[in-house]
């Protein structure tokens, strides 16, 4: 066997597989052409001489080809190079890729089976109608390695070693043989036949449903909006339509001359912060008032400890501080009954208070 030879074909078959273009999977049917050396089994008694290869196939899968293929070599008897011995055949092979994404070139494994026929002369002597002539057909099986760039627009390149079992029988040159391993070492083209596949085109985007809306930004979708133009910061109930919100804190009254929430007061800021944790988008105004008792520079104060005190209740209950306005006090300057200091019961416990005034 000249292994020099084998060696220079796979070689060659490398190089001008990097020298191709990568691409995606191709299930288009493909032409294949190729030539290579066909190294003749030893015992048959042939030469070892060139072969001609020719194929239909595709790729049924990213990773499977099947391709159908007819071949050719006529090597001489080394013993009688008058003697013409010619033998083609047809296989179905298997090609199973290994790919790599970005790979320019990929490598696989063959397996094949087929048909091979022999048309083999000899020396009949001394029979008139010598040379004789022997025309047998045989089962053949085939495995390899390869390699194969990815399709370009116009061709791929195949390089390819195999091994093919001839289990041919009935040679007249050999005899004593059952079967005969021939190697095959080929470079090939491989063709696509027709455009190349379109590239899948990504569906639009799909249209936002009304669900994904919210074009007056109040929080409710577009489809659940029944006032959909809302002006922003308003409060709104689950329609999307405006609610009134009324915080109520007539309950929050003060000691006289104290700043301390009382026990009765607590259950009322609760309900309070309840309500600004429900909307969200709600901002009121923490004011603290007194009665009409005392100085008013003192009742000044008192009543910004007061509005302080309900402020701190709020934030340490969740609510956000920039929700908050204030706190702010004003003092005795709004009595919800105004009872002069000089007359009895100006301690009016009403006027004690602290009030949430909705600024939105």
């Amino acid at each position: 066997m000249n292994k020099k030879l084998l060696t220079a074909a796979l070689l060659g078959g490398l190089a001008v597989a990097q020298a191709a273009s990568a691409q995606e999977f191709d299930d288009r049917w493909y032409l294949t052409g190729s030539a290579g050396f066909n190294f003749q089994d030893s015992g048959r008694g042939t030469e070892d001489v060139p072969f001609l290869g020719l194929g239909l196939g595709k790729f049924v899968s990213p990773n499977w080809s099947i391709d159908g293929e007819l071949n050719y070599q006529n090597p001489g008897l080394n013993s009688n190079r008058h003697l013409n011995w010619s033998q083609y055949g047809v296989s179905l092979d298997f090609r199973r890729f290994l790919i790599q994404e970005g790979r320019e070139y990929n490598p696989y494994f063959l397996f094949g089976v087929g048909y091979q026929r022999a048309e083999e002369e000899f020396d009949a002597f001394p029979n008139p109608d010598s040379p004789g002539r022997r025309e047998d057909g045989n089962l053949a099986a085939k495995v390899g390695v390869g390699l194969q760039t990815t399709f370009d627009q116009r061709v791929a390149v195949r390089a390819e070693v195999a091994y093919r079992a001839d289990f041919d029988d009935r040679s007249v040159n050999a005899p004593s043989e059952d079967w005969f391993g021939d190697i095959l070492a080929s470079i090939g083209l491989v063709i696509p036949l027709g455009p190349p596949p379109a590239a899948p085109v990504a569906p639009p985007p799909a249209a936002p449903s009304c669900a994904d809306l919210d074009d007056d930004g109040d929080g409710v979708n577009n489809c659940d909006d029944k006032c959909p133009d809302t002006q922003a910061g308003t409060v709104v109930g689950p329609d999307g339509c405006p609610v009134p919100v009324s915080i109520d804190l007539k309950g929050v009254n003060f000691d006289f001359d104290k700043a301390t929430l009382r026990p009765d007061a607590l259950a009322t800021l609760g309900e309070a912060t309840e309500i600004l944790r429900r909307y969200p988008q709600l901002k009121v105004e923490v004011a603290g008032h007194t009665d009409l008792c005392g100085a008013e520079d003192y009742n000044q104060k008192l009543s910004e400890r007061r509005a302080k005190t309900v402020y701190d209740y709020l934030t340490s209950n969740g609510i956000d501080a920039g929700r908050l306005a204030g706190p702010v006090g004003y003092g005795e300057s709004r009595p919800l009954e105004p009872t002069p200091q000089t007359l009895p019961g100006c301690k009016n416990e009403t006027n004690r208070r602290t009030e949430l005034n909705v600024q939105n």
